[in-house]
């Protein structure tokens, strides 16, 4: 298997730049600023929406004030972020509410969801960090 070609235009310092900038950035906002309150609750059944939107809003606050320091032009991409984020997260926490899976009762797909939510994270941040290298 091979994939097609692909032409690009996209200036590889910037995308690397910008790609390190947004992996700072979720590891500040996804593991240094994320509280206990914010991990667990945005997961519940019920009550997860306070938990939740306070975890985007410290995603928006970050990439807002990295990206408006490197480049104000593209303070949209945070809104952008925020709401992939709050998309990509709410839809883990229904999947882990419907299914009962936790880490404190050892839930097989516990590590698979963390996996597929940063992964989508990531790839958020690539998008992004393309978007704005090409721009």
């Amino acid at each position: 298997m091979s994939f097609p070609p692909m032409s690009a235009s996209v200036p590889v310092g910037a995308l690397i730049g910008w790609m390190v900038l947004l992996t700072v950035k979720h590891v500040i906002a996804d593991f240094v600023l994320q509280t206990s309150w914010m991990a667990i609750g945005k997961d519940q059944r019920e009550g997860w929406a306070l938990p939740l939107l306070a975890h985007c809003g410290v995603h928006f606050a970050v990439a807002l004030a990295f990206i408006l320091i490197v480049a104000p032009r593209f303070w949209f991409v945070a809104v952008i972020d925020f709401v992939i984020h709050i998309t990509v997260d709410r839809c883990k926490g229904l999947v882990s509410s419907r299914l009962g899976v936790t880490q404190e009762n050892q839930h097989p797909w516990f590590w698979t969801l963390i996996g597929v939510d940063q992964a989508l994270h990531h790839l958020t941040g690539f998008g992004l960090s393309i978007f704005m290298a090409a721009n």
